[in-house]
Order: C-alpha cells, then sequence, then structure tokens
C-alpha cells in the first residue's frame, strides 16, 4: 500500500514545497504515495512538520512511522510530550550552504571594518588597514552539521578558527574545545564569536554576563543559533559597557522581535530578521523523500533526532 504523507505547516510553505516534494517522492520510487494537507490521523504514515501550525497533539497519530522535520531546530518538538514517534531534523545541502554564506558575510563585515567604511563616506580621507585572517581568531561555538561546515569556510579563508561542542569532535585543521573544561579557553580566544549551537537545557543562556566578560574585550557575537542561547540583558550590558563592540543577530526570544525591543535602536546591533538559513524547498525535498524511502524498507532513518541530547 502507498504510504500517506501528511504536510502540517505554517502559512504559505505548502505552495512552495508540494511541487519539489511530489519530484522527490517520484525520483525515489515513491509516485504513488499520497501527500496530502488533511487526512484521518489512522491512515497518516509520515508526518512532514513545520511549526507553528495547527497540529500539536500527536497521539491520534499511532500509525505514524516518523515525523520528518522541514526545520534544522527542533527544540519545541522535542519539547512536546504528545510526540513520541520517530523525529529526524533537516540536514540538507541548500540550508547548509545558505548559513555558510551569512556567517562568511558577516564575519569578514567585522573583520574588514565595514560598517565604519560606510560611515565615513564624508570627504575626509582616513584609511583604516584590517588586519589579515590569520591574526583575527574566530570561534564557532556548535559543531554539528552547520557549525562545522561554517567553520571550515572560515579556516579556508585564512582565519585562526577553532570550535567548541559539547562533546568531544576531530575536524582536520581545526582546534576543538569541547565540554565545560573547554568553554573558558574557547571564549578567551574569540575575537568574533559565532553561535550555531542547539537550545537545550544545558545551552539556553550559556552566552550569560559570565560568558559574555570571558570574551576578549571589543569581541564581536554572532548569533544564528536560537535566540534564548544568548541572555538579552547581558549581551545590551556588555554593548554598553564597551566590553562587546558589536553583536549581529539572526534570532531571538521572541520572533517577529517586538518593534520596542532594545536592540532595535542600539548603535551596536545589527538585527538580521531570521534569514541566516532557511529551508530550501528544492534541496530538503530529497533528504525527506530518503527518509520515506528509508521507513517503508525497513532501514535506519537519516538525522534521528536523540531526545535526551535535545537535537
Amino acid at each position: 500500500m502507498a504510504p500517506v504523507i501528511l504536510f502540517s505547516a505554517r502559512q504559505g510553505l505548502w505552495e512552495r514545497h508540494e511541487a519539489p516534494l511530489r519530484a522527490a517522492l517520484e525520483a525515489a520510487g515513491l509516485g504513488a504515495a499520497r501527500l496530502c494537507r488533511e487526512a484521518s490521523p489512522e491512515t497518516v504514515d509520515y508526518i512532514v512538520y513545520a511549526p507553528p501550525c495547527p497540529l500539536t497533539d500527536f497521539r491520534p497519530y499511532r500509525r505514524c512511522k516518523a515525523v520528518l522535520s522541514l526545520w534544522a531546530g527542533v527544540e519545541d518538538m522535542v519539547a512536546n510530550p504528545t510526540l513520541t514517534q520517530p523525529l529526524c531534523r533537516m540536514v540538507d545541502p541548500g540550508l547548509r550552504q545558505a548559513m555558510i554564506e551569512w556567517v562568511v558575510a558577516h564575519t569578514l563585515r567585522h573583520h574588514l571594518g565595514l560598517d565604519a567604511v560606510l560611515a565615513a563616506q564624508n570627504g575626509r580621507w582616513e584609511p583604516r588597514v584590517p588586519p589579515h585572517a590569520p591574526e583575527r581568531r574566530v570561534t564557532v561555538f556548535g559543531l554539528g552539521a552547520l557549525g562545522a561546515a561554517c567553520a571550515e569556510a572560515l579556516a579556508f579563508l585564512g582565519f585562526d578558527t577553532a570550535g567548541w561542542s559539547r562533546s568531544p569532535r576531530t575536524i582536520e585543521g581545526l582546534t576543538c574545545f569541547h565540554g565545560p573544561e573547554g568553554f573558558p579557553p574557547a571564549l578567551a580566544r574569540s575575537d568574533i564569536a559565532v553561535v550555531l549551537l542547539p537550545l537545550t537545557a544545558d545551552t539556553r543562556d550559556l552566552f550569560g554576563a559570565s560568558a559574555l566578560a570571558a570574551l576578549p574585550r571589543d569581541a564581536v557575537l554572532l548569533n544564528a543559533g536560537r535566540g534564548a542561547l544568548v541572555d538579552d540583558g547581558a549581551l545590551l550590558d556588555a554593548l554598553d559597557s564597551g566590553q562587546l563592540a558589536h553583536a549581529t543577530l539572526d534570532v531571538f526570544r521572541q520572533e517577529p522581535l517586538p518593534p520596542d525591543h532594545p536592540f532595535w535602536a542600539h548603535p551596536h546591533v545589527t538585527v538580521s530578521p531570521h534569514v541566516a538559513a532557511e529551508t530550501n524547498p528544492h534541496t530538503a525535498a530529497p533528504v525527506i523523500a530518503e527518509n520515506v524511502r528509508r521507513g517503508e524498507a525497513g532501514q535506519r532513518f537519516l538525522h534521528l533526532v536523540d531526545r535526551a541530547a535535545g537535537y
């Protein structure tokens, strides 16, 4: 019997993802699969899921073999006690490429001092020569699929690049710190700190007052992981005191960021409205189709979430 795949997502995503998904299913030999927006729970074999959306109770979906997230971040899904089916996060080439571009662009922006260059179009010739990339220490906090790819791209450009993760990682050409004991030395060498960690109980508010104070003075913080990784109040204090030179933020505790939030008006904060990396329908569809194929063949799913770890 052909599998039934329920697409449950926020408004507007069905129109973007339907055609690529149908094409990918066809290419995977699953052209007979029924991809739909509505189905009786007892008939559903897989759920393609992208919250926020109306589906929050997974208990009726007893037949469901797996929930396939369209998002890389799954903290809200892991926190849902009714979602007991196997859960797979999204890892796809398009998402990885987009994150690399955002991280590299903003790292280069701050490394080269482009904000000051753009602000100085005043007729005065005042050369400011930036250091070379090997003289700039960049640390990527979070060495999963996205973080590792960004760290490798920065190292390729010549930056003195390191990474930190909760558990040990080995990446050729990078200095890798891990665990609580590796966190202080990773902070201490971060002229530019790139935050790409998942949000878990252990990482929430990880970048609070003490962590921000441990960064080199005039460091720059880039956060494209999750908003709650950084303590907003502590970050504003660090910026106001001059401990940090700038924060470029793509993710926030509340999204959309309220118009009266102090980040909007702060001269040393750049608000990037969660645009660093959005799932690309054309590169994500084959990942979903492959997981459906694996489920139908009784094989292990790709990118299974470890609920104990939270990602």
